[in-house]
């Protein structure tokens, strides 16, 4: 039988997932509104910190003993996007939400760095 997730694990999960979510559609919308949005830059960044939240979220699911060495990677991801996101996206909604989401999974993943 599969071992069960803590419910802090189960938080961490669900912040990496929505972080997944909320990259992946910033991506598409910064693609779409050009210029420095779309500078491949910023866009690696918003990638680098999907495929991880996605990466971390698995790992911790299959309760992988390497899940801290993602989730510290993933942190450290979801800083940067949040920092890009905040410069590039000051008055851009979808970007000031998606800097609040990665700040969240990143704060989240430093703890289960730590697990």
């Amino acid at each position: 039988m599969p071992h069960q997730v803590s419910s802090e694990i189960r938080s961490c999960i669900d912040n990496c997932l929505e972080c997944h979510t909320k990259c992946t559609e910033t991506i598409n919308h910064c693609l779409k509104k050009g210029n420095e949005h779309s500078d491949p830059k910023h866009i690696n960044i918003l990638l680098d910190c999907a495929q991880i939240c996605q990466t971390s979220a698995d790992f911790m699911l299959r309760t992988s003993n390497l899940h801290p060495k993602t989730c510290d990677v993933c942190a450290q991801a979801c800083k940067n996007c949040a920092e890009d996101c905040e410069k590039i996206g000051k008055d851009d909604d979808l970007m000031k939400e998606c800097a609040k989401i990665c700040w969240e999974c990143a704060e989240s993943c430093k703890k289960m760095a730590k697990h």
